[in-house]
Order: structure tokens, then sequence, then C-alpha cells
């Protein structure tokens, strides 16, 4: 019987077929530069199948009626998930300041319902769609709109976390004392997220692959997909892409993370200029609503 700090090496061959397996699963590509990470990870879930080899590991992950719960397993293990509240201010205070009040007015003028969506793909433990609902409460344009923010991500156990609501200090360490004071409620030593912003906010699982369930979401006029992509080979990364904009309505943003753009991996959309950051709109079907 193996222990759980039992060290097994993973050979070349076991790591390509592990790393192609998680590959054809999320998205996720591991070069060869990263066989550590994925031993030493993936090392965990050895003992607790009790299995002796890596090769025994992958034909538990192709084979085993139990396949898609350790996959959700995986995902939690080699996914990064460090984030905060009002990350990359910057962006925000574009899609506060400048996007938002464009968008209420171009919806307006053409007679559009009173309703915006809104999707943070790869929403981690949730600080991210509770930021984007924060800043549209303060929206005075905004006061009596249907709102609703959609958080999903491919981890559990993050996914767990953002339905808690509840956040340490951490969590904080960009936000003005007026968000916390207004937004937050203390709670043993930690936060927890107000009623009125949770009920802004839906947090599902989504696999960014699965384009069946992609277009089960409906379709939204603002997507964040901030620090996601950047773990994907060219090829999924144009996949993914195209689904955002099919996604999005006629004139909506996709805004990605600030070392991310779609250069070399689409011309679908447009890149605006605004004066606190630069985002990407799909095109409107005609000239109308303020395009540079």
């Amino acid at each position: 019987m193996l222990v759980a700090d039992q060290a097994i090496l993973m050979p070349d061959e076991e790591f390509r077929l592990l790393r192609d397996l998680v590959y054809a699963h999320s998205g996720l590509y591991f070069g060869d530069d990263a066989k550590y990470l994925l031993e030493k990870r993936l090392g965990r879930r050895l003992p607790t199948h009790q299995l002796k080899s890596y090769r025994e590991y992958y034909q538990f992950l192709k084979f085993n009626r139990k396949r898609e719960q350790e996959l959700e397993e995986i995902m939690d293990l080699l996914t990064t998930n460090e984030t905060y509240f009002f990350r990359e201010a910057y962006q925000l205070n574009a899609f506060s300041d400048e996007i938002l009040p464009e968008l209420c007015k171009r919806k307006q003028a053409a007679g559009e319902p009173r309703r915006i969506r809104i999707w943070s793909a790869g929403c981690s433990s949730g600080e991210e769609p509770y930021t984007i609902a924060m800043l549209l409460l303060e929206q005075q344009c905004l006061q009596g709109w249907q709102l609703e923010i959609v958080g999903t991500d491919i981890s559990q156990r993050v996914l767990h976390q953002a339905r808690r609501g509840i956040y340490g200090r951490s969590a904080f360490r960009m936000t003005d004392d007026y968000y916390l004071l207004k937004y937050f409620e203390p709670q043993d030593g930690s936060f927890r997220i107000a009623d009125r912003v949770r009920q802004l906010v839906s947090i599902s699982y989504l696999n960014l692959l699965d384009r069946t369930r992609m277009a089960m979401l409906g379709s939204f006029d603002l997507i964040f997909c901030r620090n996601v992509i950047i773990y994907f080979d060219l090829a999924v990364k144009k996949q993914v892409i195209a689904s955002f904009h099919g996604a999005l309505r006629d004139g909506g943003f996709l805004l990605l993370g600030h070392s991310e753009s779609l250069m070399n991996i689409s011309t679908l959309f447009t890149l605006r200029h605004y004066k606190n950051d630069m985002v990407y709109q799909k095109p409107l079907l005609s000239s109308a609503g303020g395009m540079s």
C-alpha cells in the first residue's frame, strides 16, 4: 500500500500522456519544463486511489467511472487562483466611468430593455464578480435596471469559496474602506459579502472548452476574462475567443488581463481606446453607438 509522502517518479512517456489528457479536457497546456509540476501535484492523487504508477493513473483517468470527478480534482490542483477585490483598478475605472455610461446611453437610445448581463469567466473565488456587482450598484444611471453577473470557473474548490462569500484581510489589499464598510459585514475576523451584492451574482462550474454549456449561458453585454487565456496555447485561445464573440451582443465588450491581447488570435474585435484603458469591443451592426 502506498503512503501519501512516497515519491513516485513520472517517466517522460507518462508525462506526455497526462499532459495531453489535461490539455484535451481543459485547454491548459504544460510544456516539457512543467514535468516537475505535474509530477508533484498529480503525485498526490496516486495514494488516494492506491495506484502504483502514473500509467495506472492515466488509465484511471481514461476509463474509470469516476474519471469526471477525478478530472475536477485535477483542475483544483493545477489551476492558479490568486486574486483579490478591485484587481487591475485602471481597467475597472474604464469599466465604471466610461464603458457602463456608454452602454447605458446606447441601450436607452435604442429603446432596448433596461438590462445588463456580465460574464466573469474564470471567476476564481468570487472577488471579481462581486467587485463588478459593487461597481454596478454605484452607477446612478443603472438604478431600476435588471442586473445580472454570471461567474464561472473550472475549479470546484474556488467556486465553493465564491458561493460562501466570506473573505480574509488579504482579499482587500486594493479595496477602499468605502466599499468594505458599505458592502461587507464583519464575521469572525473575516468579512461576508452583503446580500444585495450576492443576489446580483450567480456562480457555476464551466469548462471554457465546453461549447454546449457555454451556449446555454445566453448572451452578454460584457465579458471579463482576465489572466485566463495566458494558460492556453494558440489553438485553444482562438477557440475560446471565438466563443466569447458568439456570446457577446453586438457592441458588447471583452476585457482581458493587462498582459493579454488578441494579437495573432482574432480580428473579430475592435480595440477601443478609453481614457483609463484599452478594451475590445464586438463591432455594432451599424456605425451608431459611439465607436471610434
